[in-house]
């Protein structure tokens, strides 16, 4: 199993590929890197409350939603996002008819920064 910090960390470094890959038109690419930040920052929050890690990406966004679902430090949005995000990833997978938009593709990196990022801040250890 991986460290909640390391979830972070990875989560980190796909922003950061998403924002490399949304300025050389890779929509789709950048599109898919921004869900699995979100994932890796969910897999970190269930990991730091479970010590236990999901072995699907429908069991991550089922266990993370029954988490968050009371703590207040998280924002309730972040689960509708993960599963949004997973719907985007799919399409950009395997949709080859209806491409991301950039716009779109742009404010899925920047709500999937605010999840990182919110769930950064209430791990413990975890870098910023």
């Amino acid at each position: 199993m991986i460290a909640a910090q390391d979830h972070i960390g990875k989560a980190r470094a796909l922003l950061e590929q998403a924002r490399y890959l949304l300025a050389g038109d890779f929509i789709d690419g950048a599109g898919r890197d921004a869900y699995m930040a979100s994932f890796h920052a969910a897999l970190a929050f269930i990991v730091q409350q479970t010590g236990k890690e999901p072995k699907t990406h429908s069991g991550t966004r089922s266990e993370f939603a029954r988490l968050a679902r009371d703590d207040h430090r998280l924002d309730r949005a972040f689960t509708t996002f993960l599963s949004r995000g997973f719907v985007l990833k799919v399409a950009a997978d395997y949709d080859h008819e209806e491409p991301l938009a950039v716009a779109e593709t742009g404010q899925l990196i920047d709500e999937a920064a605010r999840m990182v990022d919110a769930i950064a801040a209430i791990l413990p250890n975890a870098f910023g």
